[in-house]
């Protein structure tokens, strides 16, 4: 009985495709750095959304800033003495709108 090549060729092309574009997308991607500002900054967040829109003396004065902090922090447990998993998951935000 013959082997019907079409249907494994269309999917070995396809998962070939996906394979060679994650590999020139990793291979493009800079190796990141830890920043310890960065990390203290994020570890300063309070738990829950805070928002604050004001003008600070550093930035141009026809610039207009928002800023927002979110964090959120969950402790996920599998069974009643099981492993758990703590969750923290932090964002900080800035947007920026100024007249040109």
């Amino acid at each position: 009985m013959a082997l019907p090549l079409a249907p494994i060729a269309a999917v070995a092309l396809r998962y070939g495709t996906v394979a060679v574009a994650t590999y020139a997308i990793a291979r493009s991607v800079e190796r990141g750095r830890r920043d310890q500002r960065a990390e203290d900054a994020l570890d300063d967040v309070p738990e829950g959304l805070t928002a604050h829109r004001g003008r600070d003396a550093g930035v141009d004065a026809d610039a207009e800033q928002v800023n927002a902090t979110g964090r959120i922090r969950r402790v996920i447990r599998f069974g009643k003495n099981g492993p758990g998993l703590e969750i923290d998951a932090v964002s900080l935000t800035r947007i920026r709108v100024r007249k040109l």
